[in-house]
């Protein structure tokens, strides 16, 4: 079971929600199982917060974080988990069930944040959301009928992340960089590859999403993300400024 000091650690984030009633019963599942911290991208109407379904969770939707961009909303998450009915999608990442999600999610929260993705009721979590996440989870629902109501799904996902059948393993000991640090790198690299022409070479419409996946992939220690995004500044620089060997000092 996920320890009483770890629940703050994980961040609900609803994408572009269309129903405010959702919401609130999102945040209602929330508070039903000792969850705190909501954060909603861009919702479809903005009196989200006055939503009637939030019975009990009143306080947790009023302090609801509101943001432009999804990129915003996970910045200090080393874990940014997407999930997904999948249906006919080609998905290029990683795609976990509940109960081996949840386990993932666990041992992650014991040493830094995670956030854990929702999309729309209509469309889900697009392409472009997707990749921000480093790998995705699924309910596995009947075929027949797949997808869950908002509301439902987080509160099935947020009990599995609560109940724990088997004794908890060892967490990992490193820490993984924030996301807000992993975006930085991705858009320095992407950067490094259009200056040096890769990126001509290799003309395809979601470059942008495909580098911000394989970035991810890396799962980049914390300690490590200065040291790469210093290199890709100064590969960066060296395409700019050829006549020069080194960048001035700071």
């Amino acid at each position: 079971m996920v320890a009483p000091s770890e629940p703050g650690r994980l961040s609900v984030v609803l994408v572009a929600t269309r129903n405010p009633l959702n919401i609130g019963a999102a945040a209602r599942a929330m508070s039903n199982f000792g969850f705190s911290s909501l954060r909603v991208v861009n919702p479809y109407d903005s009196a989200f917060r006055e939503a009637r379904s939030a019975v009990g969770a009143a306080e947790l939707l009023a302090n609801a974080e509101e943001h432009t961009t999804l990129a915003a909303a996970v910045g200090d998450c080393s874990l940014v988990v997407g999930t997904t009915a999948v249906r006919h999608r080609h998905l290029r990442h990683p795609v976990r069930r509940l109960e081996e999600g949840a386990r993932l999610i666990r041992r992650r929260l014991a040493t830094g944040s995670v956030a854990l993705l929702f999309g729309s009721e209509k469309f889900g979590l697009s392409n472009d959301d997707l990749s921000h996440c480093h790998w995705l989870m699924r309910i596995p629902t009947r075929e027949e009928n797949i997808s869950m109501n908002l509301g439902q799904a987080v509160a099935v996902c947020l009990y599995e992340l609560i109940r724990d059948p088997k004794p908890p393993r060892a967490a990992e000991k490193s820490m993984l960089a924030p996301a807000a640090e992993v975006e930085r790198i991705t858009e320095v690299l992407t950067q490094a590859l259009r200056e040096s022409g890769f990126l001509d070479r290799r003309v395809v419409g979601d470059s942008e999403q495909r580098v911000r996946r394989l970035v991810r992939r890396l799962r980049l220690p914390q300690e490590d993300a200065i040291m790469w995004l210093g290199i890709f500044r100064q590969i960066v620089w060296k395409f700019r400024h050829p006549e020069f060997s080194a960048p001035p000092e700071e």
